[in-house]
């Protein structure tokens, strides 16, 4: 009795070290080769908030690309190593986790007021510091998703700042694009033959059509609305080089708190009644099977959106993450497009 009591003892000793050293193992970011690259993970002050950056590029002379992640408060640094390395080789890109998302978010912070206007307002002033930094008087701004409508907008304030906007997954009216995303995960769910989904999908169509939610991501992730050819977890934020177990449960805290209000701000104010004319040029990227962001509505948005240059990229085998579905394909339309 005694031996397994001090057994139980050690191994309750030996949890609480691997638990501490999860939560507070150090974080970086993969180093790149070459006598002008750049590999830096960081903690910045933007608007009065430390947030955290990370740049990556094999060199720090090509065109500088600040990618704004969606959720709202979804991080994707973590996924940078899987699936941004083709695009390090002739961009450098920035990342930055937005205020109150992933290690950005601090919990002696109070984020009950934030809105897409304080997002934007960090988005741009993030623009400059990067500008400064690497001597660009433009750089290429991309979004993706929830980054889409901060992107637009930032954009839409400051076109001078940008060489050209680029919305993956892009936002355009927001109720419009869940009702599509509602009729696809029903037809999905009754091709499958699966009734109880198409009930409960259907049961929940009122409060969509009324722009009052959002498609339950959950049926979007089973039936291949977010990605088809790739598989993206949490265990890719738990086993990356740049996220410790505490910065998960910082990811986890911040897109709990945040999700429910800045959803809700892009089903009454969407982009459409917001933007209709860019003085840059501009790029959608679709991909055909996106639930998340309809493709249908984001076309319609891109015919009505002003604009002297603008094109409407559709990737046939994605989803909601063509750049990392397809990133082959995507890596060869940036270089084209911008090298």
């Amino acid at each position: 009795m005694k031996n397994l009591k001090r057994l139980i003892k050690y191994v309750g000793v030996f949890i609480i070290i691997i638990l501490v050293i999860a939560l507070f193992r150090p974080t970086w970011t993969s180093n790149i080769k070459g006598d002008n690259s750049i590999s830096v993970l960081e903690q910045v002050k933007i608007n009065g908030t430390k947030q955290q950056i990370m740049i990556r590029g094999r060199d720090q002379n090509n065109p500088v690309i600040i990618y704004v992640h969606g959720g709202p408060g979804c991080s994707e640094i973590p996924y940078a190593a899987k699936f941004q390395d083709l695009l390090e080789k002739d961009f450098t890109v920035v990342h930055y986790d937005q205020r109150g998302s992933g290690k950005s978010y601090h919990f002696n912070e109070d984020y009950s007021k934030l809105t897409a206007d304080v997002l934007v307002d960090d988005l741009l002033e993030l623009t400059d510091n990067i500008s400064k930094r690497f001597g660009k008087e433009k750089v290429i701004l991309m979004g993706h998703s929830y980054g889409t409508y901060l992107g637009t907008m930032a954009a839409y304030k400051a076109p001078e700042k940008y060489e050209a906007y680029i919305g993956i997954g892009q936002m355009s009216n927001m109720q419009e694009s869940e009702i599509d995303n509602l009729n696809n995960m029903i037809s999905e769910a009754k091709k499958a033959g699966n009734t109880e989904d198409v009930k409960y999908l259907e049961g929940v169509a009122e409060k969509i059509h009324a722009g009052e939610a959002v498609t339950p991501r959950g049926y979007v992730y089973k039936y291949g609305g977010a990605t088809r050819l790739i598989n993206m977890s949490d265990g890719d934020i738990l086993l990356s080089r740049e996220y410790n177990l505490l910065d998960f449960i910082r990811y986890n805290n911040g897109a709990a708190n945040s999700q429910e209000p800045l959803v809700k701000e892009t089903l009454d104010k969407p982009l459409s009644k917001i933007v209709t004319k860019l003085e840059l040029p501009f790029y959608f990227v679709m991909g055909k099977y996106d639930a998340m962001t309809s493709s249908n509505a984001a076309k319609k948005y891109f015919d009505m959106l002003e604009a002297d240059q603008k094109g409407f990229i559709s990737f046939e085998e994605s989803a909601h993450y063509p750049q990392f579905e397809e990133k082959e394909k995507f890596y060869n339309w940036m270089c084209d497009t911008f090298k």
